[in-house]
């Protein structure tokens, strides 16, 4: 009955994932379904997959962070600005993971300390964050002549290539496996369901809410530190105006995976597919040559429709 369960949750990323992959596929026939754009669309989207499971567990815990976006601009520069001062990638992949977590901390401490609700502290940070990268970078692009090993994390083809996916979602495959067993198997795990689903039931029953609350967002911090990263790999500059809008398909991608905006649900294979499936809607109306409006538009409407299904499911339930 919990798989049967789990399943029907995850069941709209499951559809639309294969609704768009069917519709692309008749209307780009000779390219959207080769190996080379599938490659591309995984390592295109790593970060929105890594970003989006940070986010699942935010919302699992009922919050909301809308700081994702300038919090991967922000890593992308931190990174791009210490490897052009050492040229020393692990060190630079170091940083702009702290930088995350940083930006995750300040979050849960507003959140859990200063007791801001989680849409208005980190509306805050989503600001304060892009402000300091502009800082930070002077107002433009932050370029690095020799960035080492860091791009090849961007690359579209695998070494060795029969391993299919491209290095960035290796990573990403990784993280969603850790993440996937720290959400169903671990203490802490049930502590966000928890916490989301009912937080004075959850003190009741001895959890400290609180502390669950900043590790969450801590987590969430440092998926989206590596998700700044995997920019500065792809753009191969760090980049304080990057990832624009990113928090809104985050959270789309994450609500689309069966989670709910009210807390207590989320699934970390459930974003992954979300996160997928506006990958190749992205990926497809950019081969059709479909302008940005029309992308907009149609990510929109799916943004919308998802809430609207996650509200449904509430009333019935």
């Amino acid at each position: 009955m919990t798989r049967l369960r789990e399943l029907r949750a995850v069941a709209p990323a499951i559809i639309g994932l294969a609704v768009v992959t069917l519709l692309f596929s008749l209307l780009a026939s000779d390219t959207f379904l080769s190996t080379i754009n599938l490659r591309t669309v995984l390592a295109q989207n790593a970060g929105l997959i890594i970003a989006a499971i940070g986010m699942t567990f935010v919302i699992a815990s009922g919050g909301i962070d809308l700081s994702v976006g300038s919090t991967a601009a922000l890593a992308s520069v931190t990174t791009a600005l210490t490897l052009r001062a050492t040229q020393s990638p692990w060190l630079a992949l170091g940083v702009g993971l702290a930088t995350g977590v940083a930006v995750g901390c300040i979050n849960g401490a507003l959140v859990s300390l200063v007791r801001i609700t989680p849409f208005v502290a980190t509306l805050g940070t989503l600001g304060a964050a892009r402000g300091f990268a502009k800082w930070l970078a002077f107002d433009q692009t932050v370029r690095v002549p020799q960035p080492g090993w860091l791009p090849e994390l961007s690359a579209k083809t695998p070494t060795p290539e029969w391993l299919f996916l491209p290095p960035s979602a290796l990573v990403a495959l990784v993280v969603a496996g850790a993440a996937a067993f720290t959400l169903r198997n671990t203490i802490f795990g049930v502590h966000v369901y928890a916490v989301g689903s009912n937080e004075a039931t959850a003190r009741l029953c001895g959890v400290r809410v609180g502390v669950t609350r900043f590790v969450v967002y801590a987590i969430a911090g440092a998926c989206a530190g590596l998700a700044g990263v995997l920019l500065f790999a792809r753009v191969g500059v760090g980049d304080p105006t990057g990832a624009p809008g990113m928090e809104l398909a985050v959270v789309a991608a994450v609500v689309i995976g069966g989670a709910s905006l009210a807390g207590g649900e989320g699934r970390i294979a459930g974003s992954v597919l979300g996160a997928l499936m506006l990958g190749a809607l992205a990926n497809g109306c950019n081969l059709k040559g479909w302008s940005n409006a029309i992308q907009e538009i149609i990510t929109g409407g799916i943004i919308a429709l998802a809430v609207a299904i996650d509200a449904w499911r509430h009333r019935r339930g």
